[in-house]
């Protein structure tokens, strides 16, 4: 097998789902999301693209019902025994073959928690399980379950990140001097995917955003590559990810000369980090980080120009994203704790100057003062050509 953690580890996991489990009175917990299944044994794949569910019982046992394709992934890559397969038919029901596993389980009656809330469960999985299991078991949405648990880092998943986001620093180092006017973002692009991977790191979630001139003010990946000016703009959005554990940064590059009205956003996002920094330490919450990054913003007149979140919690992640929850946004309750991994991005986007500031970085929690996990400075020397 190749798994990433100690038995102790997996096992550990396995003892606080089933201390959940126990506090919820849940007799059975269907997981769908991928990021759940690989937090709790170690299963690794992009197949959840199809239907598959790991079905874990209130004694701890578990089953996985997957395709044939996955099959051999399950085996090589997790502490997964009990792998049942559903068959690609014409009228294939893989759901109509989870209520089968689950009647055999002696769940009927019971109370059953689902992940309705991950891209692994499709709409039309959602329907399929209500028609066949509402009359069979007691459901719940329990999609909050698993992610609470994986928001809390534990030393040997720390041990990944730290990994993380040394690559994401040197994917930075190696890029730089290709930013400046006349370069090709497709080459710039290359270097910093391409040095997560020389370094033993994975592909990312999503991908890396780039974007210069008007399109530096876009804050997601979209195809077609440009030549940049000798007077630019370049967001840049991107992380190390290493056994799949990410650790984010976010930059906004000048090439040439930056105007006056970047220098000025740029002095706002560099106070609104601040104080978020300042923000984020436990018995704060998430909704906390979103206030101090917004008054900043605010006090300066920038508030058209910000966004309505300033982050969000990061993990193992899978496509389509690699955001985690909890995500920083007004008026979220939930607390930060320590040990959690968090990527604060300060955002501001003119679209009358057509002017891109961007400035993020992810962080650990501890008892007291946040930790940057990135070791660049804020103020990088820029290639401007």
């Amino acid at each position: 097998m190749a798994l990433h953690f100690s038995d102790e580890e997996f096992a550990d996991r396995l003892a606080r789902l089933r201390a959940r489990m126990q506090r919820d009175k849940l007799d059975c917990l269907l997981l769908f999301a991928q990021e759940s299944m690989y937090w709790l044994t170690g299963y690794d794949t992009f197949g959840f693209c199809f239907f598959q569910s790991l079905v874990v019982t209130r004694d701890g046992s578990m089953v996985l019902l997957t395709r044939s394709a996955d099959q051999r992934q399950a085996r090589h890559t997790s502490t997964l025994s009990d792998i049942r397969i559903w068959v690609d038919l014409g009228d294939a029901n893989p759901v109509s073959q989870l209520k089968d596993l689950l009647f055999e389980l002696d769940m009927l009656g019971g109370r059953i928690g689902v992940e309705f809330d991950t891209h692994g469960m499709t709409g039309s999985v959602g329907i399929a399980l209500a028609e066949q299991l509402n009359s069979f078991a007691e459901l719940c949405d329990c999609s909050p379950l698993v992610p609470s648990l994986r928001a809390i880092k534990s030393p040997e998943e720390l041990v990944y990140i730290r990994k993380a986001a040394e690559l994401a620093d040197l994917a930075f180092e190696k890029a730089l001097p290709e930013i400046h006017g006349g370069a090709d973002e497709a080459r710039i692009l290359s270097i910093l995917q391409g040095t997560v991977l020389e370094g033993g790191g994975d592909y990312p979630a999503n991908e890396f955003v780039i974007g210069s001139g008007r399109d530096a003010l876009l804050v997601r990946y979209q195809s077609g590559r440009r030549i940049l000016k000798e007077t630019d703009q370049l967001t840049l959005e991107w992380a190390g990810c290493y056994r799949h554990y990410h650790a984010a940064l976010m930059r906004t590059v000048p090439i040439g000369r930056p105007s006056a009205r970047f220098q000025e956003m740029e002095a706002v996002a560099w106070k609104a980090l601040a104080a978020v920094e300042q923000a984020m330490k436990p018995g704060n919450t998430f909704g906390d980080l979103f206030k101090a990054h917004a008054d900043v913003i605010d006090e300066h007149d920038m508030m058209p120009h910000r966004l309505n979140s300033c982050g969000y919690s990061l993990g193992a992640r899978f496509a389509p994203s690699w955001m985690d929850p909890p995500m920083a946004y007004r008026d979220n309750n939930e607390l930060i704790e320590p040990n959690m991994v968090l990527f604060q991005h300060m955002v501001l986007m003119d679209s009358s100057s057509d002017t891109a500031v961007t400035l993020g970085r992810s962080y650990l929690t501890t008892n007291g003062n946040a930790e940057c996990l990135s070791r660049l400075p804020l103020d990088l020397p820029l290639n401007s050509g």
